[in-house]
């Protein structure tokens, strides 16, 4: 059984489609990461999911249950990490982690949650002297105190020195060593690529790619050879390389979907003339290279705040 079971899912306000026929599954124990720009539906999947907001039609099934009329026993089984909380900075560290620990039936020690976090240096002090990236590590202390089944992480490491970002990545990572799922939404795509065992795009409230980083990227066909002509070589000079030839700085760029074959008609041309071709090298495709041609000039659109700003019996953005 998988831990989450989704079948077009839709979620319209009025005239206006935030999700549109929305199918996956996410297996137990594994890193599902749900990306998109801004406005994309991404808030609104993810807070059906969570039993936050009532779909429009479809069904949706998260550890066995329907969010919408799971209750108690199913919010139990389920740990959320927002974007944003808000609590009561008076309390400390470890004050915190034990009120939210106590309201689970089955529940981590705080003290270990919060060395898990990184936090055990600061349990004793009060969370309005913690620093930005810290609160994000309390956010996850609190998200994990209750031993959940299912972690939601929303921009869980947002506002993280680079160092910090490293070990939440490695305490996620962990996660699925002792069978947690998690449903990640981030904007960092190097931090879905370390992560997830599978990728999830939506544009426009409707799913537009889905599986892993490398079964992307083999859709995204072809590669980008770059390199610099020595002084006595002019392009002009080049044989026909079969690709888009672009200038980038100093060098050339060559967008290829047959990288081999181009690659040796470069090298068998400079090679003949004893020319060494600087900065020679081969890109293969990222998740953010398939992304950007995914999602286009969305990337960079303004929210549509169609999909965040309605309420019900949940949270604003």
């Amino acid at each position: 059984m998988p831990a989450v079971s989704v079948d077009g899912l839709r979620k319209t306000y009025g005239p206006v489609v935030a999700v549109d026929d929305l199918s996956f599954t996410i297996g137990a124990g594994e890193i599902f990461a749900l990306l998109g720009p801004n406005g994309a539906g991404k808030t609104t999947t993810v807070e059906i999911l969570e039993g936050h907001r009532r779909r429009s039609s479809g069904s949706v099934d998260v550890l066995g249950f329907d969010p919408q009329t799971g209750g108690r026993a199913f919010r139990e089984r389920i740990g959320i990490v927002l974007q944003e909380a808000g609590f009561d900075d008076t309390f400390t560290v470890a004050e915190l982690v034990r009120l939210y620990g106590g309201l689970y039936p089955r529940r981590l020690d705080p003290d270990v949650a919060i060395d898990r976090v990184g936090l055990t240096d600061k349990a004793r002090a009060r969370v309005k002297t913690l620093s930005g990236g810290q609160r994000r590590r309390l956010d996850l202390a609190l998200g994990l105190v209750g031993d959940p089944e299912l972690l939601f992480l929303d921009e869980p490491t947002t506002g993280f020195d680079p160092s910090a970002r490293r070990r939440a990545w490695e305490l996620i990572q962990g996660l699925r060593e002792t069978g947690k799922t998690v449903l990640l939404t981030t904007h960092y795509l190097d931090e879905a690529e370390h992560l997830a065992d599978r990728v999830a795009v939506i544009v426009h409230g409707r799913l537009v790619a889905l599986g892993t980083t490398a079964e992307l990227a083999a859709q995204h066909s072809g590669a980008v050879v770059s390199f610099r002509l020595p002084a006595n070589a002019a392009v002009t000079d080049l044989p026909a390389l079969g690709g888009t030839l672009v200038p980038e700085g100093a060098g050339w760029q060559l967008a290829t979907a047959a990288p081999t074959a181009a690659l040796h008609t470069l090298t068998a041309w400079a090679l003949e003339r004893g020319m060494e071709l600087p900065s020679l090298t081969v890109h293969r495709p990222t998740l953010e290279d398939v992304y950007l041609s995914l999602v286009g000039a969305d990337s960079h659109a303004p929210a549509d705040r169609s999909d965040d700003a309605r309420v019900e019996g949940g949270r604003a953005r």
